[in-house]
């Protein structure tokens, strides 16, 4: 199975969490959103200094091919996740409050 695959599923999986979750508290989309662009620049910004280095190595085989400068786009799929799992998952916590 390859990387990318195995993000899928696990993106897919957050998608169905985070769409019971948000609409019980839309205005916390946007701050999700920008949460996710923030932490896009920082991976970016992060995993291509670690790899240029040498702390990160990858081999081809598993990965898409696909590289935001030296970082695999699979590397994206993680901050994603955790953006949108955590507050997905304090919402459905909640006791029952709804933005209206």
């Amino acid at each position: 199975m390859s990387y990318l695959t195995l993000n899928l599923i696990v993106l897919a999986v957050v998608a169905v969490v985070a769409a019971f979750a948000l609409p019980r508290r839309p205005r916390l989309i946007v701050p999700i959103a920008l949460t996710v662009v923030v932490l896009f620049v920082l991976t970016a910004v992060f995993d291509n200094i670690m790899i240029a280095v040498g702390l990160m190595v990858y081999s081809d085989s598993g990965r898409s091919g696909v590289d935001i400068g030296l970082a695999p786009i699979e590397d994206f799929a993680y901050p994603l996740a955790g953006a949108l799992l955590l507050p997905s998952i304090w919402i459905l916590l909640s006791r029952g409050e709804r933005d209206e």
